[in-house]
């Protein structure tokens, strides 16, 4: 049963890391897609790689902005709780 509890709280924080690590670029996507797709909508210009390229180009900026955050939070969580785990600490 504790082993039961232990696996499940553990993938439970490694969801919510997930999550943390991806709200910068999935709000980046959301902004930039948005935004070009209003230009779009008021310019009438229906061009496909018009939102492919620039949401990709905000998704490589913002990683690299945020890179250093992604890694911190990864790097924490697997020193404060994978590390311990596979110890058996």
């Amino acid at each position: 049963m504790l082993d039961e509890v232990l696996f499940f709280d553990t993938m439970r924080q490694g969801l919510w890391i997930a999550f943390l690590i991806s709200i910068p670029i999935l709000t980046a996507a959301l902004i930039t897609g948005v935004s070009i797709g209003l230009v779009q909508a008021l310019t009438s210009i229906q061009e496909m790689t018009l939102t492919f390229v620039p949401k990709l180009g905000a998704i490589v900026l913002v990683f690299w902005l945020s890179m250093g955050f992604m890694t911190q939070t990864l790097v924490s969580f697997f020193h404060n709780r994978i590390i311990p785990l596979i110890i058996g600490g």
